[in-house]
């Protein structure tokens, strides 16, 4: 049975006609799509897509079975529309929070998909830096938001009472000019190579500046630190105009709105895990529908 996420994924390459353009309508990072992609063609036992420099194009049995996969989740549309108002799930409010990063690129086809299905629903959105959605669920303020938490740093404890859920774990990348001589070369940059370069870094007691440091000092050697900037939005301009190079998450390298060429790391090691966090058997009727909207809605499984 083909998954009804990875059929959506495939649709959306067909509207778009691009896996990076389809990516960004559904909230996903290329990658991750890819690797919906990669696995739908698997299941399906046929090449469903052929990459060109201008972006995809499906072939026939891609196109085949893009046609049926619409009529299906039409279906599963209206059924979870239907089911919902015989759940008694139709009025109301849901209150949801969100870090800057998943409020733009992730939540709101989530959040479309979910005002298609319940109209009477009363949406709210908050945005919360984290760790501060975590004590708004705690708080009652909101029923239930997105978080994320860094790696290889110690994840804060749960307020009693809160739950959490990881949704998706995306690496942490070098970002560059493209040109960049750190962007030449197809395999993962050592993270001792930026010792010694202009970075354009986070505050200094953001998780993923602490990690450059800390594999840095363990190599006997220091970042080079000539900007600072709480947003990567400015990060990512910052790197475009070649004025350093910053390691950040991959989605927002993904997203930059000024080009960057793009580089793994190693060891890779560096990861962002983002989750929702809710208050478990107290959870509404609406912010559980919501939260499996994410689960399905979101690029790819969390590791554990």
């Amino acid at each position: 049975m083909y998954d009804p996420t990875r059929l959506a994924a495939l649709v959306a390459v067909a509207e778009a006609g691009s896996i990076t353009r389809a990516a960004a309508r559904l909230g996903y990072t290329a990658p991750a799509l890819s690797q919906q992609l990669a696995k739908l063609e698997r299941e399906a036992g046929a090449a469903l897509l052929v990459r060109h420099h201008r972006g995809a194009r499906l072939t026939a049995a891609g196109e085949l079975l893009a046609g049926r996969a619409r009529r299906v989740l039409d279906e599963m549309d209206q059924a979870r529309h239907e089911l919902a108002r015989l759940a008694g799930l139709s009025g109301g409010r849901l209150r949801v929070g969100t870090f800057t990063t998943a409020g733009i690129h992730l939540l709101p086809p989530v959040l479309s998909a979910f005002r298609r299905a319940h109209p009477d629903v009363e949406l709210s959105v908050r945005d919360y830096e984290p760790p501060s959605g975590v004590a708004a669920v705690a708080s009652g303020e909101v029923d239930l938001a997105l978080t994320h938490a860094y790696e290889p740093a110690a994840p804060d404890p749960m307020p009693a009472g809160v739950s959490v859920e990881p949704l998706l774990v995306e690496e942490l990348v070098l970002i560059s000019a493209v040109g960049h001589m750190l962007s030449e070369g197809t395999g993962p940059l050592p993270v001792t190579e930026l010792a010694g370069r202009p970075l354009i870094s986070s505050a200094p007691g953001h998780p993923p500046r602490r990690g450059v440091e800390r594999a840095l000092a363990e190599a006997g050697a220091t970042p080079a630190v000539v900007c600072e900037s709480p947003g990567y939005a400015l990060v990512c301009a910052l790197v475009s105009a070649a004025l350093g190079v910053a390691v950040v998450p991959e989605m927002v390298a993904a997203m930059s709105p000024a080009p960057v060429a793009v580089r793994r790391l190693e060891p890779a090691s560096f990861r962002r895990t983002i989750s929702v966090v809710h208050r478990g058997e107290r959870d509404t009727s609406a912010a559980t529908t919501l939260r499996a909207l994410l689960r399905g809605g979101f690029g790819r499984s969390a590791a554990p």
